[in-house]
């Protein structure tokens, strides 16, 4: 350790390397803290270098960088002012207890994820990396409510089951993230070959837009379903059992529905008998693994049917149908004015079910390669005038490496208006 020379001793480089060390202290407190950055004259490369770092490539300008960079130039320290020097390790000590987010550069993952080979069977996102994407989407979860009230305009995608690269087409379609808001409605692992990449996505991107992107519970984000439908299997061949029940803690904290503009009540399956409030969602607590019985598994597995009048048990084996006139009351009841579900395959990607009253998404073309089925996305403008944006199943031709499925897809615009309104409730747009 040098001796205590002051500034004038250690000649005129003694300023610039003490200014420099102030900076990146200055800058790691701006970067735990969120506070605005201290107006101050770099003075040389190193210093451009970490303000371009803490700017262009945040999630990369973490606590350990900084340690590392302070314990190569220990002899610098005695020169930046005790009271900067105690808050930060103050905010440092903190920031490792509590907040993993600027050690996760979730951008990174989000381009590996959308610029990789998505035939391969191995994906450039670590174990640690997926445990950490996990945790953080896990918090953010559980900080907004079972309910969500969102406004419009957003997009609103239905199951996509592991379908990766119909995912990136969908996006390549419908916009990616952040150039438009999004809901999906559940059913994101299983049957299809990439449940991985399709989940940390779409966690990615609920944790860089948390008040942008929407991700509700499907009947497959089940612990009880997904062990047997091909989640499990993926995570235990290509990582291990515990990375499969990492996820699972995540699904038990996800949302199960959504209210758009106090209008359009969406969720994964359908209506529930024992829905007799909107606000029963709200007191719903988390955690919570799905019974086999009960409102919260009717959400997640109800159908709409057109041969049933009231309520008759599923041919799945598990919850209900209902049919049109538990639908119209359901509406008149809650004031609103549609439904929007996945859970079904249907043949155009979106169905329309009791005068419009109700409609199902499916956002997996071709799903598990046997049906020729479309994929859609419904968009929802600002007056609540709603459309459709069609996926249309890949030739077989063209299911092959990433990027040249998503520029050679062909996309089909059905723009269809309809008003969610009364007039479309009743079938009259």
């Amino acid at each position: 350790m040098p001796s205590m020379q002051t500034l004038e001793e250690q000649g005129p480089f003694a300023s610039i390397n003490a200014n420099m060390n102030l900076h990146y202290y200055l800058l790691t407190l701006t970067m735990c803290t969120g506070n605005a950055l201290p107006a101050m004259k770099p003075c040389n490369s190193e210093i451009f270098e970490c303000i371009e770092l803490a700017i262009h490539r945040p999630a990369q300008f973490n606590i350990s960088t900084f340690a590392t960079f302070l314990s190569e130039r220990k002899s610098l320290q005695f020169y930046i002012p005790k009271s900067i020097l105690d808050l930060a390790k103050r905010v440092m000590v903190t920031r490792r207890k509590s907040f993993v987010y600027g050690q996760l550069d979730v951008d990174s993952i989000i381009l590996r994820l959308t610029q990789a080979d998505t035939w391969k069977h191995t994906i450039d996102v670590t174990e640690h990396e997926i445990k950490m994407v996990c945790t953080l989407a896990r918090q953010i979860f559980l900080q907004q409510p079972m309910l969500l009230e969102l406004n419009a305009p957003l997009k609103i995608a239905g199951d996509v089951h592991g379908q990766f690269s119909d995912l990136l087409r969908l996006f390549k379609l419908a916009g990616f993230p952040p150039s438009s808001n999004y809901l999906f409605l559940g059913d994101y692992v299983d049957r299809g070959p990439k449940s991985l990449e399709t989940i940390i996505l779409l966690l990615c991107y609920k944790i860089k837009y948390p008040g942008n992107f929407f991700l509700l519970r499907g009947n497959h984000e089940i612990a009880s379903l997904n062990r047997i439908y091909g989640f499990y299997d993926e995570c235990k061949r290509r990582f291990n059992v515990k990375v499969w029940k990492t996820f699972q803690d995540v699904f038990n904290c996800m949302p199960v529905a959504a209210l758009i503009e106090n209008k359009i009540f969406c969720c994964h399956g359908g209506l529930s008998p024992h829905l007799r409030s909107l606000d029963q969602l709200k007191r719903l607590v988390r955690p919570v693994e799905i019974q086999e019985t009960g409102l919260l598994c009717d959400l997640l597995w109800s159908d709409p049917d057109n041969k049933v009048m009231g309520w008759a048990p599923n041919d799945r084996g598990v919850s209900y149908i209902f049919g049109p006139d538990v639908l119209s009351q359901f509406l008149t009841k809650m004031d609103l004015d549609i439904v929007v579900r996945g859970h079904q395959v249907v043949e155009d990607g979106y169905e329309f079910f009791g005068k419009r009253g109700l409609v199902t998404i499916f956002s997996a073309p071709n799903y598990c390669g046997e049906f020729d089925n479309a994929g859609a996305v419904m968009n929802v403008d600002r007056n609540l005038l709603c459309s459709f944006q069609i996926l249309k199943p890949q030739p077989l031709k063209d299911r092959r490496g990433p990027m040249a499925t998503l520029t050679d897809s062909k996309f089909l615009n059905f723009d269809m208006p309809v008003k969610a309104s009364k007039l479309f409730r009743r079938g009259m747009l």
